[in-house]
């Protein structure tokens, strides 16, 4: 006589049936199944945090960002604020401990030392360390709005006496602080990326999908527009584009005007990477379902052929902004893009042309490091996006290091 083993019967079930107890089997292998079930987005999470280096860049990017958002408060002063007696002021060294009138600990810079020579009477500024400036954080400073709402007049950090300035990254040839507008620049710089994608993507989408979705004609047409504005040179393009713009525009249109500059160039990419998924996706049985279904072009377009794609759409728009990004920085370094009073990194750059900024003031190259910093993040970030969007890449290599 061989040996039953019985299931729990399911609740309010009958323990003798058997259809009751093969259903209870069934829905506890249904239950632990559940769990091992994930979507596309978690997914494309689970195999982006598993690459270090685009998980390194998101935090930096955040932190990039986050300056951005709150240029007002993080910035010791205003980009417009000029100290007329330290022009090109060298940074000054921030050190934790001050041993110049017994020992205290807190936040100290040396002072400056303005110097004038009697045959060129040319000023000169170097680093006193006979005078001791202290900074602070949340500290007393120039008014401001907050998000361009709220009145405030705290920064986050700056120097305790208003008198005695610290300039961490220097001053330029105005004498203003290069800390605070390279701050202010990023708002500019960082945020002119994100509108000209969004404008792009949203020209090459339609374009593309249009171009994929109905062929013939319509194909024939999107592709001669996209391979004639590709054959353009860009820096022409540019110039021509940039010339066109009203010298009395404000700072505000003339951002506007760039961002509208940069996206009428940038989109072509991003059309011919849809126009080659819609290529593929439009004879998929789900799309042949949705048509008998009498959905509408648009429809099928927008619920069933892009999010089939997102993932890669987010990768593609994720490493084109590194591009807008150079594209506003080369064009105002040129002189073709933002002007003076706006603050970019590219405007900040412009100080930087001459010999004298080499040779006795290196400081003004230091937003070039800024945007060396941002654009690498937002490549990494987008190798990190590409990669987790793969649905070919399931982590082979920590797979077999594991087995």
């Amino acid at each position: 006589m061989s040996d039953v083993t019985l299931l729990p019967p399911a609740a309010g079930g009958d323990p003798g049936d058997p259809d009751s107890t093969t259903a209870s089997a069934a829905a506890s292998t249904d239950t632990k199944a559940d769990p091992g079930t994930v979507g596309q987005w978690r997914m494309m999470w689970r195999r982006f945090r598993r690459h270090r280096l685009a998980m390194t860049a998101a935090v930096v990017l955040g932190m990039i960002y986050f300056v951005a958002i709150f240029a007002e408060f993080l910035a010791p002063y205003s980009p417009s604020t000029r100290f007329d007696d330290l022009q090109y002021a060298p940074p000054q060294l921030i050190r934790p401990v001050d041993t110049s009138d017994g020992f205290a600990i807190g936040l100290f810079a040396h002072g400056y030392e303005v110097t004038t020579n009697e045959e060129t009477q040319r000023r000169t500024v170097s680093i006193d360390e006979s005078v001791t400036a202290e900074l602070g954080f949340f500290v007393k400073g120039e008014e401001y709005e907050l998000f361009g709402l709220i009145p405030w007049d705290r920064h986050f950090i700056g120097p305790t006496d208003p008198d005695n300035p610290v300039f961490v990254l220097g001053t330029d040839r105005l004498g203003r602080d290069m800390l605070s507008r390279l701050v202010h620049g990023t708002r500019v710089s960082m945020s002119i990326g994100l509108v000209g994608v969004a404008a792009s993507m949203v020209i090459g989408i339609l374009i593309g999908g249009l171009s994929g979705y109905y062929g013939g004609a319509v194909d024939t047409a999107a592709q001669r527009l996209i391979e004639f504005i590709m054959c353009i040179p860009t820096l022409p393009l540019w110039m021509m584009l940039a010339a066109s713009v009203p010298d009395d525009w404000g700072v505000l249109t003339k951002y506007f005007a760039i961002t509208v500059i940069l996206s009428v160039i940038g989109w072509t990419d991003l059309a011919r990477v849809v126009r080659g998924r819609f290529l593929a996706l439009r004879e998929e049985d789900f799309v042949e379902a949705a048509r008998l279904d009498n959905c509408g072009s648009l429809r099928i377009i927008r619920r069933y052929l892009l999010p089939s794609f997102s993932s890669h759409i987010i990768a593609a728009l994720t490493l084109a902004i590194p591009a807008m990004i150079l594209a506003e920085t080369a064009l105002s370094f040129l002189g073709l893009g933002m002007q003076a009073p706006a603050v970019s990194w590219g405007v900040l750059l412009q100080e930087a042309q001459n010999v004298r900024s080499l040779v006795s003031a290196p400081w003004l190259l230091i937003p070039g490091i800024a945007v060396v910093v941002a654009v690498l993040a937002l490549n990494f970030v987008g190798d990190g996006l590409r990669d987790a969007a793969d649905p070919y890449n399931t982590g082979g290599r920590r797979w077999r290091k594991r087995t």
